[in-house]
C-alpha cells in the first residue's frame, strides 16, 4: 500500500452517560430530523440500530441507564468487521448533512457538556456506513469494548445483518421483520 492509499482512521473511547431508555444517539451536529429520510430510501431499520432519518440514528445498549463505554473509529474506508470479537454485528446506512457528528445518550435534561463530538468525518457531508459491535447483551452489562461503532463513507444501500448471536438481538430482529 502507497502513502496515499493508506486508510485514515480515528479511534476514540468514550463514556456516554444515559438516564433512561437503553439508547445512545449518533446526531448531526448541523440537521438531524427524526423520519426526515425521504421516501424512496431503503428500509433504515436493523434491530440493534436504526436510522430515525436524516442525521439521526438511535444505537441499543445491553442497559436501560447507566455510564456506557463507547469505542468509535471513524474512518474514510471500510475499516473491517471485528467478526470474532463480538457476538452481533449489524450495518446501516447514515446521512450526514453537515459532516459533523456527536453522540449522546438519553437524558433527562439536554446537556452540550456530555454530548462527545466524533467530529469531523473524514469526507464531510455526505452518506456514510455504521457498523455497530455488540457483546454482553444477554447479560445486560456494559463493559469496556462491548460497544464498537464504526463510520465511513459508503453509498447508501440496505442494512444488513453480519453476525447474530444473542437471544436479545434474535428477538429484536424478529420484531423489527414484524413491524416491516
Amino acid at each position: 500500500m502507497t502513502r496515499e492509499e493508506s486508510p485514515v482512521t480515528h479511534t476514540k473511547r468514550i463514556d456516554v452517560e444515559v438516564a433512561d431508555c437503553g439508547q445512545v444517539y449518533l446526531l448531526d451536529e448541523g440537521d438531524h430530523e427524526p423520519n426526515g429520510r425521504p421516501a424512496d430510501s431503503p428500509a433504515h431499520s436493523v434491530g440493534l440500530v436504526t436510522a430515525e432519518g436524516r442525521g439521526f440514528a438511535s444505537l441499543n445498549i445491553a442497559t436501560l441507564w447507566g455510564l456506557i463505554p463507547f469505542t468509535v473509529t471513524v474512518a474514510d474506508q471500510d475499516p473491517g468487521a471485528d467478526l470474532d470479537g463480538y457476538e452481533d454485528i449489524v450495518e446501516i446506512s447514515f446521512d450526514s448533512p453537515s459532516g459533523q457528528v456527536f453522540l449522546a445518550g438519553w437524558l433527562m435534561d439536554w446537556d452540550d457538556e456530555k454530548a462527545h463530538d466524533l467530529s469531523p468525518l473524514l469526507s464531510g457531508p455526505g452518506t456514510y456506513r455504521l457498523r455497530y459491535h455488540v457483546r454482553g447483551m444477554a447479560e445486560e452489562r456494559c463493559s469496556v469494548d462491548d460497544h464498537y461503532l464504526q463510520i465511513w463513507p459508503a453509498a447508501q444501500h440496505d442494512p444488513a445483518v453480519l453476525k447474530t448471536t444473542s437471544i436479545p438481538f434474535q428477538h429484536m430482529l424478529k420484531a423489527d421483520r414484524a413491524a416491516g
